[in-house]
């Protein structure tokens, strides 16, 4: 029996949601192949979406298109932005979970889609023709056929579950893991390496004495995510603070012994940016406390999520330090805390498109990439999806730019550099960030989404209008001015010694003046939405860095620009150490700028490699 798509997705995690929408969405016809129906954009770890950086990637999947923002804005319990009182380059969105209602209105989205289809099956194998991947073969005996395949297996490629010494196969808690395909992998030529993350215990709400604790409500007009949310409404559920003492890490240290992570039982590496507990301890020997936040699972559920406690101790060891923290003394463990352990393939082995290198039509995104995060995931799915369906319709490929977007620094550092650990997104890893701010995410990617054909109309008149309104605020500003004269508004913005006019762009620029207080100025300038009007502080009051920035990012993109041929022979080239030249034949960059962010490339051999190619 053989069913025949023009894309396959595997794995129906936020990579494989995304991705599978994309190619649906972009008049493909799809196949979602799943472990468990059940478990349609399950949140595996924490309740939430975003925080920083994964902020910043939210909001751009929703200029592009994408599907998590309006997910999250419709069942999210609590709002909050991070980082209101630095620049806004850093500052970013963060909201907490019903995890039911988001796995729950994510399958009935992809449900709906029209043109994807949504099946049940353990994808053991690759149907593999010459040099191309021609499908996908089930456990159960089903081929489904297609020219272009998405892997997005998430934690469940051999995935091992970890409780103390204790441990069996599993994907996550309860499912099984999917077994045969990475060892197919393998023999493919692939770089299978092994991972670990974690999760926390998580806690019944009814033993926990919330009293004593310091409460964490949110944001007072809770902001949405994306663009074609109009507002949110209803009410926000408080998170609580709790922190870990000097007693905790007695227990803790004390356990040790039978913890698999310092046993040698455990042989993946787990993400440097977000320990176990049992890490923090060991490695953080003088830190006598640790901030724990302890997040609802849901409106309607009991459970908690103890978000700082993320273990792999045994269930008796994780109650006893639980049990030491202020408001937890009679906590009671509704499901442990676990780590696992689960196989990924070297991303260094992608092109930019994320599609392998090795195999024609194949594609990877999220966990298998090394990746951690659902926001990183669900990105990576977009763009795989996106690039699946270009592929199939012979159009070429899309890539993000540094410059435009988290997604380019995402995937650019995991083609260039590849991954030994976990791939967690930061800030500081986009050397352009107030470029990349979240107020502008649409702006910058907006007009891809659009010309790939995942935004509406509606949605385009709606971004076209705020283009309109904000290239009318800045005329406002720059022509309105204010006269050394008019005391009254002299005094009212504590101008009093100002000997002449000036424009209401130059008052925005000091920093003691918002734009909120130029609004009995200029009745025009008051009456665009507050997304336009804080978008036009920000473009003002830092000009100067955004400009310096812009010149940074011209001087990037002449590298950017010289393309190197697809199969280049760098043994061609005289100069180059054996080290960069066998870097250079692994990573096969498209362009100089790419070759010159290899490590171990250096600033000699892309010397040479420019004249070689100019020549």
């Amino acid at each position: 029996m053989a069913e025949n798509y023009d894309i396959i997705v595997v794995g129906a995690g936020h990579a494989g949601c995304e991705a599978a929408l994309a190619a649906a969405r972009m008049g493909c016809q799809a196949l979602l192949l799943t472990l468990n129906l059940d478990a349609v954009a399950q949140m595996s770890c924490n309740p939430a979406i975003g925080g920083l950086a994964k902020g910043h990637l939210v909001r751009e999947i929703d200029a592009l298109g994408g599907e998590m923002a309006r997910n999250i804005d419709a069942t999210g319990i609590q709002f909050r932005v991070l980082n209101t009182k630095k620049g806004p380059a850093v500052r970013a969105s963060r909201a907490q979970a019903d995890r039911d209602l988001y796995r729950a209105r994510m399958k009935q989205v992809v449900e709906a889609q029209e043109g994807l289809d949504l099946k049940q099956g353990q994808v053991i194998s690759l149907v593999v023709e010459g040099e191309g991947v021609a499908g996908v073969e089930t456990r159960d005996g089903l081929r489904f056929l297609a020219p272009t395949v998405i892997l997005t297996t998430g934690t469940f490629m051999r995935g091992l579950i970890h409780v103390g010494l204790s441990h069996y196969p599993g994907g996550r808690a309860g499912e099984p893991p999917s077994e045969g395909l990475s060892d197919q992998l393998r023999t493919l030529g692939f770089d299978v390496g092994r991972l670990k993350t974690g999760t926390p215990p998580r806690l019944d709400a009814a033993t926990i004495d919330f009293s004593v604790l310091e409460e964490q409500p949110g944001d007072p007009v809770p902001k949405p995510f994306s663009a074609d949310t109009l507002g949110l409404d209803r009410p926000q559920v408080p998170c609580h603070i709790t922190y870990t003492n000097e007693r905790t890490h007695e227990v803790i240290r004390g356990g040790l012994d039978r913890s698999p992570l310092y046993s040698g039982v455990i042989e993946g590496v787990g993400p440097r940016y977000c320990p176990s507990i049992e890490d923090k301890v060991v490695r953080f020997p003088e830190k006598d406390h640790h901030q724990i936040f302890l997040e609802p699972e849901g409106l309607t559920s009991g459970e908690v999520y103890p978000n700082g406690v993320s273990t792999s101790l045994p269930v008796d060891v994780q109650l006893a330090y639980l049990r030491t923290m202020k408001g937890l003394e009679r906590v009671e463990i509704m499901r442990p805390g676990y780590a696992i352990e689960y196989d990924y393939v070297d991303p260094i082995q992608l092109k930019p498109s994320l599609e392998t290198k090795l195999l024609r039509g194949l594609y990877h995104a999220g966990q298998i990439n090394g990746t951690s995060g659902y926001e990183e995931a669900a990105g990576q799915g977009l763009l795989a999806g996106i690039n699946a369906v270009l592929q199939v319709k012979g159009r070429e490929p899309v890539v993000i730019g540094r410059d435009q977007g988290y997604l380019g620094v995402l995937v650019d550092d995991l083609v260039n550099l590849g991954t030994k650990e976990p791939y967690r997104m930061f800030t500081s890893r986009a050397e352009y960030r107030l470029l990349l701010r979240e107020d502008n995410a649409d702006q910058r990617l907006s007009p891809l989404g659009r010309e790939v054909g995942l935004l509406t109309d509606e949605r385009w008149e709606k971004f076209s209008k705020k283009l309109v309104d904000l290239e009318r605020g800045n005329e406002r500003l720059r022509t309105k001015r204010i006269s050394p004269g008019n005391h009254e508004a002299l005094d009212r913005l504590g101008l009093q010694g100002l000997k002449n006019g000036a424009s209401l762009e130059e008052l925005l620029r000091r920093p003691e003046i918002g734009i909120g207080d130029l609004d009995f100025l200029d009745a025009e300038l008051a009456s665009f939405s507050q997304e336009v009007r804080s978008e036009l502080e920000t473009e003002i009051k830092y000009a100067g860095y955004i400009r310096r920035q812009q010149e940074q990012v011209e001087r990037f993109r002449r590298l950017e620009s010289l393309e190197i041929p697809e199969g280049f022979d760098y043994d061609t080239v005289s100069g180059f150490s054996a080290e960069v030249r066998e870097k250079l034949k692994r990573v096969a960059p498209r362009t100089l700028g790419q070759a010159g962010r290899i490590p171990g490339v250096t600033p000699a051999a892309v010397a040479i490699l420019t004249v070689f190619l100019r020549r």
